[in-house]
């Protein structure tokens, strides 16, 4: 998604942008970079709508009119440099060092927390396949369960799950008057 930006435009003329758009705006399609520079100015490596890779310049934060991208961007670095740090520590610590080594850090999900479930909250067709969202027992804590696994492991949450959904349509017993 493109955002109006800069009115510093790119170095050469936009193939895919027609001649008779406004000449003073040009759309940002990514953040590549931040910076700082020698000023202490916050800069972006911008990537421009319509533009070639070789067209991509520093911009002054000032002059990139994407809040969302930029905002989108930082908090994408900030992740990055966490997860950087987070293994960068791991990596000094060694192994039995007492930090947990990133193969270690995947939270296991579903069944295999070793959880009783106690209720389905939820169900969902997320990836093309019924998934329903448990909440286990002794936690606030809920997730994604393939239905397959469910009805196999937990029918009888299951089929209380679908009576709570039931809506039954009695027939009309009276007989219609003939008035």
């Amino acid at each position: 998604m493109s955002k109006r930006s800069s009115p510093v435009p790119p170095t050469k003329t936009p193939t895919a942008i027609p001649a008779s758009t406004e000449p003073d705006e040009y759309f940002v399609e990514r953040i590549i970079d931040s910076r700082v520079n020698e000023k202490g100015i916050k800069e972006y490596y911008i990537k421009w709508s319509g533009y070639d890779e070789k067209d991509n310049s520093w911009e002054p934060e000032y002059n990139v009119n994407s809040p969302g991208l930029i905002k989108a961007f930082e908090l994408e670095k900030a992740r990055k440099e966490k997860e950087e740090k987070k293994t960068k520590l791991t990596t000094q610590n060694g192994p039995g060092k007492g930090v947990k080594r990133k193969s270690d850090d995947k939270k296991q999900i579903g069944f295999d927390r070793g959880l009783e479930p106690e209720k389905i909250i939820g169900a969902t067709d997320s990836p093309g396949e019924l998934m329903f969202l448990i909440k286990w027992n002794g936690t606030d804590e809920a997730d994604l369960v393939p239905a397959k696994q469910a009805n196999i492991r937990c029918p009888q949450i299951v089929i209380r799950f679908y009576e709570q959904r039931l809506k039954w349509h009695a027939p009309n017993l009276e007989k219609p008057s003939n008035e």
